[in-house]
């Protein structure tokens, strides 16, 4: 499956050259699962609430845990697609980070097949109680098992590259596993949602004690060790909001190791919200304020070896949670 041809799917809209067909063909029932568009449990004019809670529309039979797949409704036998594994954060659930990384909202624009699950393991994040994370005793086979049912029910010949997409907690489990035995002749690009980059980014941190009058803490440096890099060979996009980072380093050891050859600036500008955003620390801007219109600025390495993409996307007055806007969403 693996190809030198990577999608530039998260760069800019103007790179965007999948060969894209003039499907007529109905391909609704893929693994016995109804094609909707737009996708089923989906949020409509901001109103969430009833609908995050949703874990999916289709079972992974060796776990019997639920899972969402959203593909083309007019999906063309033997077209070629881009796959998207696409895993929450820490504490959250498959429907929320389906609306906070909402790329199943392009699937017929960009050929995608777009799965997202939910972890069943429990973990502590910075001074609170255990938490829904991603633990590799508990949820890694279900992450291969939901890649093997994808590959095998769209076929690994038609899969142009297939993307790790990952927030916070399920950016770093995307880094944990795309060097994996099973993941790494599979996969082609890791996505971080504010998952971490590649070379690190100085952090703030979010998860200091509150103040005196129950208010979140204060925003402060959070120094990260020292890293080593993954021994296998992907793209590689890092997403974060501005006010999560001190700033974004000048350099970029993925961009070293594909000899890139220089950084190109451009600005995205949104002019419609997200659909969600973490309500229990909205206003706190670290985390994340409400969902709105924006502007990111984007540097892309470019002229890298093997066609492999590295870019860094800043969201500008942005957090950790509010969900993506439209036209950053296919960047």
């Amino acid at each position: 499956m693996k190809r030198n041809l990577l999608s530039p799917l998260f760069i800019h809209i103007s790179l965007l050259v999948l060969g894209l067909h003039t499907a007529t063909a109905q391909a609704n029932n893929m693994l016995d699962v109804s094609c909707e568009s737009p996708p089923p449990v989906h949020c409509q004019n901001g109103n969430c609430t009833s609908k995050l809670a949703e874990r999916g529309n289709i079972t992974d039979p060796r776990t019997g845990r639920e899972y969402f797949l959203d593909y083309p409704c007019d999906l063309k036998p033997g077209e070629d697609i881009v796959f998207i594994l696409n895993i929450h954060g820490a504490g959250s659930i498959a429907n929320w980070q389906r609306h906070y990384f909402p790329i199943m909202d392009y699937k017929e624009e960009y050929r995608l097949v777009v799965a997202t699950p939910t972890a069943e393991g429990s973990g502590a994040m910075g001074n609170g109680p255990g938490i829904r994370m991603w633990m590799s005793d508990v949820d890694d086979t279900h992450l291969q098992n939901i890649s093997n049912q994808v590959i095998d029910a769209f076929g690994a010949e038609n899969i142009m590259s297939f993307w790790l997409a990952g927030h916070s907690q399920g950016g770093i489990t995307a880094r944990r596993l795309v060097c994996t035995e099973f993941f790494r002749d599979k996969v082609d690009g890791m996505l971080s949602l504010s998952g971490g980059r590649i070379g690190n980014a100085r952090i703030v941190d979010r998860f200091g004690p509150p103040q005196a009058d129950g208010s979140p803490p204060p925003a402060r440096p959070r120094t990260i060790g020292a890293e080593s890099l993954p021994n296998c060979d992907f793209s590689h996009i890092y997403t974060t909001g501005e006010h999560e980072i001190i700033a974004l380093p000048e350099t970029s050891p993925w961009a070293d190791k594909y000899r890139c050859q220089q950084r190109r600036h451009s600005e995205i500008v949104d002019t419609e919200p997200g659909w969600v955003t973490d309500s229990g620390r909205s206003g706190y801007p670290v985390w994340g304020m409400d969902a709105r219109p924006g502007t990111a600025d984007v540097v892309e390495y470019i002229d890298c070896m093997d066609g492999r993409v590295v870019a860094d996307v800043v969201r500008l007055d942005k957090g950790h949670t509010e969900g993506l806007e439209p036209v950053t969403v296919p960047q």
